[in-house]
Parts: C-alpha cells; sequence; structure tokens
C-alpha cells in the first residue's frame, strides 16, 4: 500500500508541475516534427557508443571527450563538426557553437533527436574557482518527453552515457521525494560551491540541418 501510495503521489506532483507550465511549455519549446535521416543516423551512432568508458577504444581520430563523442556520432550522419577549423584559444565545444551560429543552427525552441546541446561552466576549466568559463560541454539529444523531459548523451567523467534535462523546471533535480529525475547533477560541487544541473548550466540547441 506504501508503494501504491508514493506512486499515486509521483504522479500527481508530475501532473501539477506539467498542468502548470502549459504556456511556459508552448512558448519556450514549442514542437517540431519527426527527425531527418541525418538526424536519425547521428543517434542512431550515439546509442551505440553509449556504454564505452574510452572513445580511443573506437576511434583514435577524434580526442577522447565531449567533443570527440559528438564528432564521431555526426560523422554517421555525414557531418564533420570541425573542417571549418579553430581560433586561437578556441575549445572544441566553443569552435563548434561558433559554426553552429555562423549557419543559423542555433535555436531554443522543443529540440529533435540528433540536435546537439551547449553547457557552460560545467567545469573549472582554467582552475581559478570561478564560473567564467564560457562553453565546456557539448552532447546529443536522443529523445523528447510530452512533458519535456530531454534525454541527451554525452562523453561524461566516467563514459558515454545519458543523462537529462527539463527546461520548464531547470533547478528541480526531481519531482517530489521519489518521482522521475527532472534534471542530473552537470557540476559537482566543490570548493564551496554547490553542484548544479542540467537545466542550469543549458545554454541552447542546435539544428543538424544546419550544420
Amino acid at each position: 500500500m506504501e508503494e501504491v501510495a508514493r506512486a499515486l503521489s509521483t504522479t500527481v506532483e508530475v501532473a501539477r508541475l506539467v498542468s502548470g507550465a502549459t504556456s511556459l511549455r508552448s512558448s519556450r519549446l514549442g514542437f517540431t516534427g519527426a527527425p531527418s535521416r541525418a538526424a536519425a543516423l547521428i543517434v542512431e551512432r550515439a546509442v551505440q557508443l553509449v556504454g564505452v568508458k574510452q572513445l580511443g577504444r573506437v576511434d583514435r581520430s577524434v580526442p577522447d571527450d565531449c567533443s570527440g563523442f559528438v564528432r564521431l556520432a555526426y560523422q554517421k550522419g555525414g557531418i564533420d563538426l570541425v573542417n571549418h577549423g579553430f581560433l586561437n584559444g578556441e575549445n572544441a565545444v566553443s569552435a563548434i557553437y561558433r559554426r553552429a551560429q555562423d549557419r543559423g543552427a542555433i535555436h531554443s525552441r522543443r529540440p529533435r533527436p540528433g540536435d546537439l546541446v551547449f553547457f557552460r561552466e560545467t567545469y573549472d576549466r582554467n582552475r581559478d574557482g570561478k564560473r567564467n568559463d564560457g562553453m565546456t560541454h557539448i552532447a546529443v539529444v536522443e529523445t523528447v518527453e510530452l512533458d519535456g523531459t530531454v534525454t541527451f548523451i554525452h562523453r561524461g567523467s566516467k563514459g558515454i552515457a545519458r543523462s537529462r534535462m527539463n527546461l520548464l523546471f531547470p533547478r528541480t533535480h526531481r519531482a517530489g521525494q521519489s518521482g522521475p529525475v527532472l534534471n542530473d547533477f552537470l557540476r559537482a560541487a566543490a570548493k564551496g560551491q554547490r553542484a548544479w544541473l542540467t537545466g542550469e548550466l543549458f545554454v541552447s540547441f542546435a539544428s543538424p540541418t544546419a550544420l
């Protein structure tokens, strides 16, 4: 009975959260159609890589980091994300973001599977103890639920894995005490600073159709 009660409580909590944000969901995320053939191939490759601990065991032509992962996934869709080159002092994530900006691929609508998702300040890149590191992480959208929860695939600290993000509730980790996770933690707590959620560090999406 206690398990049933908790399940009902979770259902009510999620329903409350979603129904309370109907207008926000419509205006911020919008709605889009099915992904393109290239996007489907990108997601297929990303899914195949889930569980891989080191990219070097799969392909040594890319770095073993988040940018290397998305490059491998996008290569399956016929897209080279870095053939435009790098600027001085630019990391791979910011270079890909610049490419997406230049080609009009950046958006904040409801994403489609295969879209890129960019994050900032996911770690202390310059090691000065401050959140001033700019664009530091990138991932590939796998699925988007009706409640707005995005599941994306990325190269994290433990290898290629899935994480969740819900931009309707960017500062909420879980819906209720035992409800579904809306936003996973992306930046760990360190040196007196709290941990940060995916929705809090989100920057934008980018569509592969323009890349």
